[in-house]
């Protein structure tokens, strides 16, 4: 009987360990019960080394402070400002000041006036931007990505970031630990053999002993000489291209920008350098001041564990409250947490067209199965949603009536909006918001609408894989 006591002792320890560690999210604590009820001591190991809360922030942000004066980059950021683009801003203000509001004061986060912007759709067109501003490169060059393959299209990005390097352009590369785990070495090594620098973000082996191994850097980010900034959902691999025999096309959505937000980019890559490199990087060589006459109005926002504000979800959350015509979303990953499921629900119920995109292919099926177990009850509030028929979306972009857009690297999930370094830019501008609505409105004829009267006739066996996916949503 003692054995058995000091059992149940243990196992009453790990419970309350876990609920009082994650009483902030219930749902994870949940999940994470799940898992210890099903593995009493496998479990708990698993949430010592994955699920613990991110314990450096403090010296995360020291180490901001020492590579990047944020303050004084915002202080220059604005003093360009033209008076248009102030009358510009104005105007919006007008129209939601509470949003607005709410943007403006988000930290590290400035909305710069002056910009030039251009939706590429797909990764053909974005590869060819990407790979034709990097050859025009005259003093750096920086990558960072979620995933790098060595393929065809990741050993054309290696090649020209070479010979660059040899021409005495300074590039500079991250990729994430666990993103890119199928990475060889030999690929770093040969960019660091050209002279170029590259790292990883987190390594695994590190990230698990460190007990950050669910952290994940899923930033996609390219910057030629502080002028051109990239960034969106699209990572460096063939599948983007269409050469994943399962997925087939590969729907995507990818920003170039040219202006003062490139700065912000800049920013969050040079911090992100300074974590896994320890080099600070600093000059004005590095943020040139913008010569040219676009007065766009963008906002670049981070968001990651090292962060107080989840600024990503809130911005989602304001954007979706003050919809008063149409919120459109695509989505690869629809996991909402219970904010976000709110507002696309009163917005849908107070006339809004809220309409989602989601996968009809899926690369994952248990975070399908997630996905799913929401759709009844926000259709049944109004919300409609549609899956791509065409291969596999994999765009993450949100349009609100005529008053802003956003693309990123963020899914509608709860990984990116608590666990992963994330990043999108948030689009003023009305002509991109139009061209943005004119791919949403291309997609929805390549989508079938999922009903509600066929989807709640839908085989038992599916709600209860859905209901288990779902209990498990906060770990995926």
């Amino acid at each position: 009987m003692v054995w058995l006591t000091s059992i149940l002792c243990i196992y009453l320890f790990q419970i309350v360990t876990i609920v009082l560690l994650e009483y902030r999210r219930p749902s994870k604590a949940v999940a994470w019960l799940i898992i210890l009820f099903i593995f009493p001591l496998i479990g708990f190991v698993m949430y010592y080394f994955l699920a613990q809360e991110y314990k450096k922030r403090k010296l995360v942000r020291k180490k901001e402070k020492q590579a990047l004066n944020l303050d004084e980059k915002k202080e220059r950021v604005y003093t360009q400002e033209p008076e248009s683009a102030a009358s510009m801003r104005s105007e919006f203000l007008r129209k939601e000041p509470r949003l607005f509001r709410l943007l403006d004061s988000f930290p590290e986060a400035p909305i710069t006036c002056r910009n030039e912007t251009t939706v590429l759709t797909n990764a053909e067109k974005t590869y060819a931007a990407m790979l034709q501003a990097m050859e025009q490169a005259q003093h750096h060059i920086h990558v960072e990505s979620y995933i790098v393959r060595d393929d065809i299209i990741g050993r054309t990005f290696r090649d020209v970031l070479e010979r660059k390097s040899r021409e005495g352009v300074e590039v500079r590369v991250i990729v994430d630990g666990v993103g890119s785990y199928h990475l060889p070495s030999d690929y770093l090594l040969s960019l660091r053999r050209a002279g170029a620098n590259a790292e990883i973000f987190l390594p695994p082996s590190l990230a698990f002993f460190d007990k950050r191994m669910n952290y994940r850097n899923h930033r996609k980010i390219v910057v030629v000489d502080g002028r051109v900034g990239f960034v969106g959902g699209i990572n460096i691999g063939d599948e983007h291209l269409g050469a994943d025999a399962k997925l087939g096309f590969w729907r995507d959505t990818h920003l170039r920008i040219i202006g003062e937000a490139v700065h912000t980019l800049q920013d969050t890559f040079l911090t992100d350098w300074f974590f896994v490199s320890g080099e600070t990087v600093s000059g004005d060589v590095y943020v040139p001041p913008y010569a040219g006459t676009g007065e766009e109005e963008v906002q670049i926002i981070t968001s990651g564990p090292d962060k107080h504000w989840d600024a990503i979800l809130e911005m989602y959350f304001a954007a979706i409250c003050a919809a008063r015509e149409k919120v459109y979303l695509t989505t690869p990953y629809f996991i909402p947490d219970a904010s976000i499921g709110m507002a696309l629900k009163v917005a849908a119920a107070s006339g809004a067209d809220v309409r989602i995109i989601i996968p009809g292919t899926p690369d994952s099926k248990l975070v399908h199965w997630a996905s799913l177990s929401y759709l009844e009850e926000l259709m049944e509030a109004g919300v409609r949603f549609y899956q791509y028929q065409k291969g596999f979306v994999h765009a993450k972009t949100m349009v609100v009536d005529d008053m802003l857009a956003s693309v990123g690297t963020a899914n509608l999930d709860l990984r990116s909006f608590f666990s992963n370094f994330e990043l999108n830019a948030v689009l003023f501008h009305g002509e991109s918001i139009r061209r943005l609505a004119e791919d949403f409105a291309q997609d929805l004829r390549d989508s079938k609408q999922v009903t509600l009267e066929a989807f709640r006739h839908r085989p038992r066996l599916a709600r209860g894989r859905e209901m288990v996916a779902r209990l498990l949503s906060p770990l995926l």
